[in-house]
């Protein structure tokens, strides 16, 4: 079933606060800008009205900054729409954040990333038709078809994969419960976004 995008299901406790600086978060928004261009990252139309779709984030010494909610249909983001998260605690469904604007949705699955593995410092949440409907021909792990996005339990479903499947090396995974949900990883953009590239070529050769 598929699962409305951009609705915080985790319990957030989120601080009004000045955004972070534009030098901090300048590549990061050019990496946005890169996922926005390639359709990645939008804007939908369901029956309950627009909803933005994809985020991203990197790792901080302090948390991750990510993409705020309700996003998804900007072209160019400022300081102002994005947050910082702090600090997480799956195992209460529960996202401390600040900033200007409360985080995405997916925040929670971004924070398990980060915490599975030191040497994951870049998260991409991505929306693909193609990649998704063809996980697992391309073989991409897969997280279970009854499991929501941003929920405890799509937390415990990525913990699986990583001691379960190839994830770690893959870079990437497909939230089977979450129409069109990629997410790849990785120590650097370019690394990350490498993958969802190598696999929207793939794509075309099906």
């Amino acid at each position: 079933m598929p699962q409305q995008e951009g609705v915080i299901k985790f319990r957030l406790k989120h601080t009004l606060s000045d955004p972070l600086s534009q030098e901090k978060l300048a590549e990061l928004n050019t990496w946005r800008e890169w996922m926005f261009a390639r359709g990645l990252i939008g804007e939908t139309n369901t029956p309950q009205g627009k909803v933005g779709y994809g985020n991203i984030s990197y790792r901080m010494p302090e948390g991750f900054a990510i993409t705020g909610s309700q996003t998804g249909h900007l072209a160019h983001l400022t300081p102002k729409e994005y947050a910082l998260v702090t600090d997480c605690q799956p195992e209460q469904n529960l996202v401390i954040s600040k900033g200007p604007i409360q985080p995405s949705s997916e925040s929670l699955t971004h924070a398990v990333l980060y915490q599975l593995d030191e040497k994951i410092n870049w998260v991409m949440h991505a929306h693909h038709t193609p990649i998704w409907g063809a996980a697992k021909e391309l073989g991409l792990p897969c997280t279970s078809p009854d499991v929501a996005y941003g929920t405890p339990e799509m937390a415990v479903e990525t913990i699986r994969l990583f001691g379960e499947t190839d994830v770690r090396q893959k870079g990437i995974f497909a939230m089977a419960g979450h129409e069109e949900g990629i997410v790849s990883f990785g120590e650097t953009p370019e690394q990350t976004s490498e993958v969802l590239s190598h696999y929207l070529i793939l794509c075309r050769r099906l």
